[in-house]
């Protein structure tokens, strides 16, 4: 395993960054990368790493997506939303919900980038997957990763926090995500360092593990 220190120009994270970038595109001219994981597993600040080093990418996150009377059923709105005019080369126009106000906000437009993340428990369900130009998991233990969203969202969110894990747990005994990792993504305290997943084509990801150095907190 390779120790690495802080990323660079020419960094661990950079180097995955333009790995990603010169993929086919999968999604018409868009090449969608999901990144999946338990809830708290770090996806969303990974993501935000990441489309830093492909220099500004778009991150959809899948939060915005879903509500709370469909923390998982929102797949056929995203399709109609944003999938479907991607795929045709034209912006998408969708709407986020709000979690404090219970509804959907004002519609905003999203580009066909070259390279989109789109981050979010369900990220490599199956009827994402055959859009996916990479599917990234993030490796951190359910347990562990329960605890850090529950300690990040405080006590009174504890009862939204006991009906999640029911249903993120159905989710995945249904609709498993890890088995078709192309990458699995661990953080340390000090960086992350990936390795190819179950579902790596062979010769599209390094079976060596990188790593990329983060400043300790």
């Amino acid at each position: 395993m390779e120790s690495h220190g802080p990323a660079g120009a020419g960094g661990p994270l950079e180097r995955l960054a333009r790995e990603l970038a010169s993929l086919p595109p999968s999604l018409g001219p868009v090449r969608l990368i999901g990144i999946d994981g338990h809830a708290g597993s770090g996806k969303s600040t990974f993501a935000e790493r990441l489309a830093e080093a492909l220099g500004g990418a778009p991150v959809m996150h899948l939060d915005d997506v879903a509500t709370h009377e469909e923390l998982f059923a929102w797949d056929g709105r995203l399709g109609a939303q944003v999938l479907e005019p991607l795929r045709a080369g034209r912006p998408a126009l969708w709407t986020p919900y709000d979690w404090v106000e219970r509804r959907f906000g004002p519609a905003r437009e999203l580009e066909p980038a070259p390279v989109l993340l789109v981050e979010g428990v369900g990220a490599g369900r199956r009827t994402l997957r055959p859009w996916l130009a990479r599917l990234l998991w993030m490796e951190t233990p359910r347990a562990q990763s329960w605890g850090r969203g529950r300690n990040r969202d405080g006590r009174e969110l504890s009862d939204f926090w006991d009906g999640w894990e029911r249903a993120e747990l159905a989710h995945f005994a249904d609709d498993p995500s890890r088995p078709f990792a192309d990458t699995l993504v661990r953080q340390s305290g000090t960086g992350y360092e990936w390795t190819s997943g179950a579902g790596a084509t062979a010769g599209t990801t390094s079976s060596v593990t990188e790593g990329d150095g983060l400043p300790r907190a």
